[in-house]
């Protein structure tokens, strides 16, 4: 686990790659005022900083902890967390399907350049009484912010449908998950929350944050990574279907030919029985 607060959080406005807004990609970052100093800062802590994936993996749960230290007395306002999970970003094409000659064919499309295959959102109270627009802008926080930039000029005239359509499936299939009030905090001092990993996990290096707020702003942001990797057969498996693939495929189709004669046998022999 870094000991850096800031490892793996998203580099502030003005630092390294600028990404559009996402889905408008011409709407300005709102003004962002800066503290002089946190006077609260999050000391964290993960139950897991690395899942094994094996042939009998079903999911994993991740146990986030921690405390605010603070130099000072307890501000007055309500104190917040919030607590993300994040799969490594890939490209992917999202598709519209329309109705031609009786079949159903994909037709227009939106590229998006980066879009993580797991995503989880846990909260103290609801997510919108909590953040600031310009705040969640900055550190791409809430679900439509989770898709970071289209991979090239997108050739429908509005592609908003199309991240709303790809944001519900994987809500739906509990790849992208919003959990308010999943954050339990202690007289605004102790923190914690369990969020689960699904079955079918890709490998990577997953980026866990944590943010304080008060009054819809970031006063304290930390970060740690989550190694996700597939262990044992199933790492075999996997490293033989991409160094290897001929010499995979051939031993796919031995196994459904041995699978398929033996279960025949075995037919064959309960008949005569």
């Amino acid at each position: 686990m870094p000991t850096d607060p800031g490892a793996g959080l998203i580099p502030p406005a003005g630092s390294g790659p600028v990404w559009p807004l996402f889905p408008d990609a011409t709407a300005p970052r709102g003004p962002v005022t800066e503290p002089d100093g946190p006077t609260e800062q999050v000391v964290a802590g993960l139950s897991n900083s690395a899942v094994a994936i094996t042939t009998s993996f079903d999911g994993s749960d991740i146990l986030i902890y921690g405390a605010v230290r603070r130099e000072t007395p307890i501000p007055d306002g309500p104190l917040d967390v919030i607590v993300t999970i994040e799969a490594p970003s890939q490209p992917l094409t999202i598709w519209q399907k329309a109705r031609r000659f009786g079949i159903w064919v994909n037709t227009d499309r939106v590229d998006v350049g980066a879009a993580p295959s797991f995503y989880a959102v846990a909260t103290t109270r609801p997510l919108s009484d909590i953040l600031a627009t310009e705040w969640d802008n900055r550190y791409r926080i809430s679900l439509p912010l989770v898709l970071r930039a289209f991979a090239n000029a997108p050739q429908v005239e509005d592609a908003l449908p199309y991240t709303q359509a790809l944001i519900r499936l994987r809500q739906q299939n509990g790849h992208y998950r919003l959990e308010e009030g999943a954050v339990t905090l202690v007289e605004d001092t102790l923190f914690r929350t369990d969020i689960r990993l699904p079955a079918n996990l890709i490998e990577g290096d997953y980026r866990a944050r944590i943010f304080l707020l008060r009054e819809g702003a970031v006063i304290d942001a930390y970060g740690a990574a989550i190694e996700v990797r597939k262990v044992g057969l199933e790492r075999w498996l996997y490293r033989l279907a991409y160094d290897h693939p001929l010499l995979y495929g051939l031993m796919s189709l031995a196994v459904a030919v041995i699978a398929g004669w033996g279960a025949s046998a075995a037919f064959r022999k309960l008949r005569r029985a």
